[in-house]
């Protein structure tokens, strides 16, 4: 068996940051004048913004307007952010932390952007916890391909099937899967119920209810 390696999806497994997102959303459409469709959010989460501003918001096309929306609604994001509308999750510094005491690495792999991450490890001291990430800016292919977990897989130098993915959206769940990697949905954005039936081989609330010897093990019992 390879390498284990823990690959974790940030929005909705690390940090709550569902609010400050939706927000940016809802400036940035005030700031361009355009309409956001009501189920916008819900349909967009967990992929990169190059999907959701041409293909579920229907802005444009063009890959340079579609550059610039993207990046404002990222600064937009990072402002508020600052205010207070971003929690940490349970359960990550004590998974890290044990994990670590195991010598199993913990990668990021996410659709958000660099400079977020950045935020996230300034506001909660959390930036030790990782030895590296995999972020939009890394990537040609959003979830549901694997391009990013597999990225984040070899990063940490991990052996897919002996390693796990942490997601919380279903077009990542998607990913974790198709990428033959141990798949643990949170419960953080959907509920117990509705990941039922996403195919993910274990469904906890959040990673408080993670045993790291599952991790040890490179598989679950």
């Amino acid at each position: 068996m390879g390498r284990t390696v823990a690959v974790f999806d940030w929005d909705g497994v690390v940090i709550d940051s569902s609010g400050a997102h939706e927000r940016s959303w809802e400036a940035l459409a005030r700031e361009e004048g355009r309409p956001l469709p009501a189920d916008h959010f819900k349909r967009g989460f967990g992929k990169r913004n190059e999907l959701i501003i041409p293909d579920i918001l229907g802005w444009t096309r063009d890959p340079a307007e579609v550059s610039r929306l993207s990046h404002r609604k990222e600064a937009l994001y990072r402002e508020i952010a600052r205010t207070g509308h971003v929690r940490l999750l349970p359960g990550v510094r004590e998974l890290g932390a044990a994990l670590r005491a195991l010598g199993i690495p913990c990668v990021i792999g996410t659709s958000t952007h660099r400079a977020n991450l950045a935020l996230s490890f300034e506001l909660f001291g959390i930036g030790d916890l990782f030895v590296g990430a995999v972020a939009s800016e890394d990537v040609t292919k959003g979830k549901p391909d694997p391009e990013v977990f597999l990225k984040a897989c070899a990063l940490g130098g991990g052996e897919p099937a002996a390693s796990f993915v942490f997601e919380d959206s279903f077009s990542g769940l998607q990913a974790g899967l198709a990428g033959g990697f141990i798949t643990i949905a949170l419960a953080t954005t959907n509920t117990r119920a509705q990941l039922a039936a996403s195919g993910a081989h274990r469904v906890v609330a959040d990673l408080a209810e993670v045993d790291p010897r599952w991790l040890a093990q490179g598989r679950l019992d």
